[in-house]
């Protein structure tokens, strides 16, 4: 796949949601990169886009991650693992063509959107220090299947610095800071 271009993407934030962490294995650290991404994406005004598994039951997103409002972010509750499964996940995600992927769970909800993302021909970014699964084994076989799928899988890094471009970009220096 190509560089990632910030003009191409969206940032999809999948069910990091308040009752999941404690279970999920690395859920600080998962959740920290999935913060730096979000933190990068406002900064370069790629447009970010929230979803939340069954919130009755499972609660909101998380504090570090809480959504602002506007037309950047959107907040989409679900019930289909398949975030695409729902009408309106599905409908908000026909804008741009390539999407940066983090969430929980990785075997679960994040990999079923992977699937759905690619089988409706966008490029797909997994970026695997910021997905999370409540076992590492779970965690890797999701990584595993999302590249056979046709997925990339990125760090955190290697996103916000090829969303950069060069260190002349005006935000370079509030970028990295994030990364620090």
């Amino acid at each position: 796949m190509p560089i990632i271009a910030r003009e191409d993407s969206e940032l999809l934030l999948v069910d990091f949601q308040a009752r999941l962490m404690p279970a999920i294995d690395n859920g600080p650290a998962t959740a920290a990169n999935a913060a730096r991404l979000l933190a990068a994406a406002r900064r370069l005004a790629v447009p970010r886009l929230f979803t939340e598994q069954n919130p009755a039951r499972l609660g909101s997103t998380i504090p570090d991650l809480t959504p602002e409002p506007g037309d950047l972010e959107r907040v989409l509750p679900k019930m289909s693992f398949d975030a695409l499964g729902d009408p309106a996940v599905a409908a908000a995600v026909q804008g741009r063509p390539g999407f940066i992927v983090a969430g929980w769970e990785a075997h679960v909800c994040v990999l079923q959107t992977v699937a759905s993302l690619i089988s409706r021909g966008h490029q797909v970014q997994v970026v695997a220090d910021a997905i999370g699964s409540r076992t590492p084994a779970n965690h890797q076989a999701a990584i595993d299947r999302m590249r056979a799928m046709g997925a990339d899988i990125v760090t955190t890094e290697m996103v916000v610095f090829e969303w950069l471009g060069s260190a002349e970009d005006p935000a370079f220096r509030e970028i990295v800071a994030l990364i620090k």
